[in-house]
């Protein structure tokens, strides 16, 4: 599972993003593929789009011939593909190997354009039979519409407290707002790699409820873990004119290690500042929402000056040669000519295996009740290869494996960080907050249990 609230740290800021072009438009509804054939597997996942024979129209957007899903995304506002494309690439695939038990997969994009999530998630309620592979930056605005309709969700990231763990769920980020799943990453900081840093960690984040309150959270977990804060800070999550007055306040209260919570194009100019005093941090956390090229093309001098490090939460790395990362960027290259995976691509990609392989074994008697039952008997889920195993058998579950990706004159590279299990490093025991920092909706909420879900 992934702490999600990170991912979407830029929408939230309201800050536009030098995204790409959109590829696909909201509300219109895609049906993928058509030509080609071959294999059904992805990873190490056998068969999980087959051409079986299917009849009947058991539950709602599911016909003999097809499967109606929804896409959340706020494509209209941050202008960036990413979970359209991801959507597009793997129905694509999927069609083309003869569908989910030989019903082909069509989705229909619902552009929340960042406000309009609840009239969005009334039109899937209308018409899809399940989310999958998306997300919004204010996902909890449709929790409730969700729930009350009964519509299971796979999504790729969530942000919300409301939403993270909340149930017909199943992954995008679990129980990640009741516990510190950045425990693992942030221990080997400050107590292996610059366990001088332990004495000076600072904390500046962009002046929103979401990433306050993760700041609120770090407060009380960091100290736990045996670090001292010694400077915590919010900025104007529009944008900063001056960060000279941030970077005095870093080197005057002597931080070492410093963990950012904003948008990845804001930190380069804090850090371009900082490099130009000629104070050098320990360590950067610049957390995984700048984990792509773009932050990196913006780093300039900082690059080398600074030491820059993402968590990417137990997610394959995007520049590793694991056979199920060469095959998302074959399927790219086929489906979605000119547009690369991201790291929030890669979640999706995963959502949509999982959605796969449970509906796949439902059959033909394919109902929400059936997916849901399928997909929360997974206790050790990889999405083929692409993320470490996750439990969704129970929602006590924790994550224990994480990975951190550095900066390196080659680009992101993966960081010295011990890994015991592939990629990863699979002995972290997140801290469990005993503040409240919101809990997840439930079906108990809107007045219904998992016995209306048919």
């Amino acid at each position: 599972m992934v702490r999600p609230r990170r991912i979407l740290i830029a929408l939230l800021a309201l800050a536009l993003l030098a995204a790409g072009c959109s590829r696909g438009g909201g509300g219109e509804t895609t049906v993928a593929g058509g030509g080609g054939g071959g294999s059904g597997d992805f990873g190490d996942l056998k068969g999980i789009c087959n051409s079986a024979k299917a009849s009947g129209a058991p539950a709602q957007g599911v016909t003999a011939s097809e499967i109606k899903l929804g896409v959340f995304s706020d494509i209209g506002f941050t202008k960036n593909p990413e979970f359209v494309d991801a959507a597009k690439v793997f129905t694509s695939w999927c069609n083309d190997n003869g569908g989910v038990a030989g019903r082909k997969l069509s989705y229909t994009v619902h552009d929340a354009k960042l406000l309009e999530v609840r009239q969005r998630m009334v039109e899937a309620c209308r018409d899809d039979f399940a989310l999958v592979g998306g997300g919004a930056a204010f996902d909890g605005l449709g929790v409730k519409d969700r729930l009350n309709c009964l519509l299971p969700e796979f999504p790729a990231q969530v942000v919300s407290a409301a939403n993270a763990g909340s149930d017909l769920q199943v992954g995008g980020g679990g129980t990640a707002s009741q516990t510190d799943i950045y425990t693992g990453s942030h221990s080997w900081l400050f107590k292996e790699a610059y366990p001088d840093s332990a004495a000076a960690i600072g904390v500046i984040t962009g002046d929103i409820p979401a990433t306050k309150s993760m700041l609120s959270g770090y407060q009380e977990s960091l100290p736990a873990e045996g670090a001292t804060l010694v400077y915590g800070d919010l900025y104007p999550a529009a944008g900063v004119t001056d960060w000279t007055p941030y970077a005095q306040a870093i080197k005057s209260k002597g931080v070492k290690g410093l963990i950012f919570l904003g948008n990845y194009v804001d930190l380069p100019k804090l850090e371009d500042v900082l490099t130009g005093m000629d104070y050098h941090l320990d360590w950067i956390d610049a957390n995984s929402n700048a984990y792509n090229a773009g932050f990196l093309k913006l780093l300039g001098n900082s690059a080398t000056a600074q030491h820059n490090y993402a968590d990417i939460s137990g997610t394959a790395p995007l520049e590793s040669d694991l056979p199920a990362i060469k095959q998302l960027k074959q399927l790219y290259a086929k489906y979605a000519p000119g547009s690369e995976p991201t790291y929030p691509a890669v979640r999706a990609f995963a959502a949509w295996a999982l959605f796969a392989k449970s509906a796949a074994s439902c059959g033909d008697a394919l109902t929400r009740k059936c997916l849901y039952d399928a997909a929360t008997k997974e206790s050790a889920w990889t999405g083929g290869g692409l993320v470490a195993p996750q439990d969704y058998t129970t929602k006590a579950a924790v994550q224990k494996c994480f990975n951190v990706e550095m900066v390196t004159p080659q680009g992101w590279q993966p960081a010295p960080f011990k890994p015991d299990n592939g990629p990863y490093r699979c002995d972290m025991t997140p801290y469990v907050y005993k503040q409240d920092l919101g809990k997840p909706l439930t079906l108990a909420d809107v007045g219904k249990s998992l016995n209306d879900v048919k």
